[in-house]
C-alpha cells in the first residue's frame, strides 16, 4: 500500500462502497415495506367489502358468492361465528384456521392485520368483525399467501446483486482512469524530481491539464529548465574565473623568474617590477569583486539603510574617484541639482558609483568627460552616469549584467577588468529595491541611470 494509486483507489472504492451499502439498504427496505404495506392495505379492503355485503345481505348465497370469489392459490375466505369457530369458506380455509387458530381467537373484535410476520408464515391473515340487519354476528378472516413478497424479495435482491456487481466494475474502470489521468504524471513527476536530484536536469514533462498537476508539473519543469541554465553558467562561470585568474598568474610567474636574472638592468627590472604590481593590482581587483559576489548570495550580505545628505555624500565619493581620472587625462564632473535626504546605505550606494564610474573610466578615451548627475524624481533617488565611451551595441544591454561578460573581449587586455563590476552593480541596486537601465550604442557612449 505505498503507491498512492493504490491508496487512493482504496479510499475511494471505501468511501462509495460505504456509500452505495447504505443507499442499497434504504432502498431495499424501502421498496419491500412499500410493497408489504400495499398488500396488507389491499387484504383489509378486500376483508372490509366482504364484511359490508354480509352485514346488508347476509343469506347462504351471499356466503355462497364470497367463497367462489376468493377460490384461488393466492387467497381464501373463511366465515366465522359469533364464538370465532368456523362455518364457512373456500375449502382450505378450514386447515388454515386451525393453523392460526390462536391468532384469530386472542386478536381484538375490530378491523385488523391478525398475522404480519410474512417472513416466517406462509400467510399473513386480517379478521373482520360483522353484524347483519337480521342480527347475525361473526367474523370475516381472509388468508393471503405470502408466496408474492418473497417472490419480489428474491427479485430485488437479485438486481440490487446486479447492481452491486455493477458498481464495482465501474469502480474499477474509475480506478483506471484515475491512475492514468492522476497516478501516472504524479509517477513521472517523481522520476523527473529523481533525476534533479542525481544532477540530470535534462528532464521534459508534459502539463496539457488546466488543473493543480498541470501547475505542478510546470513549475517541476521551470525547476528544472533553471537548474540546467544555473549549471551552465556555473560551468560559463568557473572557466571565464580560471581564464581570468591564469592570466595574471602566468604574468607573476613569468616576470617574477625574469627578475631572478642577474644580468638585467635597472631600467629593465624596474619596468618588470611595474608590470608584476599592475598584475598584482588585477588580481586582487578580481578576487574583491567574486568575493563581493560571493557575499551577495550568501545570508551575509545585507543592506543597512540611513539617512544620507545627498550633495556631500556624492561630493565626497567625487574627490575619491576624481584622482583616477586626471592621471589618465580624462575629466570628471558632479552635479547635484538640490541636496535632498537618501535613505539608502551609503556604503553599498557608494560601491554603485565607483563601480560605474570605474567603468565609464576604464571605457572612455583621453580628454573625455564623464557627467555624474543626481536628483530627486517622483520620490525615488536617481544617480545618472554618462560617458563618451566606446559604447555597447543595443543588443548586449542585457548581458552587460551577467557575470564574466565583456562585449569587447578582443579589448579587454586594452581596457581591463574581469566583467564583474556591472553584475555587482545591479545585484545592489536591487537589492535597495531599484533598477538600474542603459542607453547606448556604440560609439556614443553610454548613460546608466541608477533608480533608488
Amino acid at each position: 500500500m505505498n503507491r498512492i494509486s493504490i491508496k487512493l483507489a482504496a479510499y475511494f472504492l471505501v468511501a462509495v462502497l460505504i456509500l452505495e451499502g447504505l443507499l442499497m439498504v434504504y432502498l431495499h427496505r424501502t421498496i419491500v415495506h412499500s410493497q408489504e404495506e400495499a398488500q396488507f392495505t389491499q387484504l383489509l379492503e378486500r376483508g372490509a367489502n366482504h364484511r359490508d355485503v354480509l352485514e346488508d345481505f347476509y343469506s347462504e348465497e351471499t356466503l355462497m358468492h364470497i367463497e367462489l370469489m376468493e377460490s384461488n392459490l393466492e387467497r381464501q375466505v373463511a366465515i366465522l361465528d359469533a364464538n370465532r369457530q368456523w362455518f364457512a369458506g373456500t375449502d382450505a380455509s378450514r386447515s388454515l384456521m386451525n393453523q392460526f387458530q390462536h391468532q384469530v381467537t386472542t386478536a381484538p373484535a375490530r378491523d385488523s392485520v391478525v398475522v404480519d410476520d410474512w417472513e416466517q408464515e406462509n400467510y399473513i391473515v386480517t379478521l373482520h368483525p360483522f353484524e347483519s340487519t337480521t342480527g347475525e354476528q361473526g367474523y370475516v378472516v381472509m388468508f393471503e399467501s405470502t408466496t408474492s413478497l418473497h417472490t419480489l424479495m428474491s427479485k430485488l435482491n437479485t438486481h440490487f446483486g446486479i447492481a452491486g456487481v455493477a458498481s464495482l466494475l465501474i469502480l474499477f474502470i474509475l480506478y483506471v482512469l484515475l491512475s492514468r489521468i492522476i497516478t501516472r504524471p504524479l509517477v513521472r513527476m517523481k522520476e523527473a524530481t529523481e533525476r534533479l536530484s542525481t544532477g540530470d536536469f535534462r528532464v521534459k514533462l508534459m502539463h496539457k491539464s488546466r488543473d493543480e498537476l498541470g501547475d505542478l508539473s510546470t513549475s517541476i519543469q521551470k525547476l528544472a529548465d533553471d537548474l540546467e541554465h544555473t549549471q551552465k553558467e556555473r560551468m560559463e562561470f568557473l572557466a571565464a574565473i580560471s581564464h581570468e585568474l591564469r592570466t595574471p598568474l602566468t604574468y607573476l610567474s613569468g616576470y617574477s623568474s625574469v627578475l631572478k636574472r642577474e644580468d638585467l638592468s635597472a631600467q629593465e627590472r624596474q619596468r618588470y617590477v611595474s608590470i608584476l604590481e599592475e598584475e598584482s593590482a588585477r588580481l586582487t581587483e578580481l578576487v574583491k569583486n567574486l568575493f563581493d559576489l560571493a557575499q551577495m548570495d550568501e545570508t551575509s550580505f545585507t543592506i543597512s539603510k540611513e539617512s544620507v545628505q545627498a550633495a556631500p555624500f556624492f561630493s565626497s565619493v567625487l574627490q575619491r574617484i576624481k584622482h583616477s581620472f586626471e592621471l589618465e587625462d580624462k575629466y570628471l564632473e558632479l552635479s547635484v541639482r538640490e541636496d535632498f535626504e537618501m535613505i539608502v546605505d551609503p556604503v553599498r550606494v557608494e560601491q554603485i558609483v565607483m563601480n560605474l564610474l570605474d567603468n565609464a573610466r576604464k571605457y572612455s578615451p583621453v580628454q573625455s568627460t564623464t557627467h555624474l548627475d543626481v536628483y530627486v524624481q517622483d520620490g525615488h533617488t536617481v544617480i545618472r552616469i554618462e560617458d563618451e565611451g566606446i559604447g555597447i551595441h543595443p543588443r548586449n544591454h542585457e548581458m552587460i549584467f551577467e557575470k564574466l561578460i565583456r562585449v569587447e573581449k578582443s579589448r579587454s587586455r586594452e581596457y581591463g577588468g574581469a566583467g564583474l563590476g556591472l553584475a555587482i552593480v545591479k545585484e545592489l541596486v536591487e537589492a535597495h529595491g531599484g533598477r538600474i537601465e542603459v542607453i547606448s550604442d556604440v560609439g556614443k557612449g553610454s548613460i546608466f541611470t541608477v533608480i533608488l
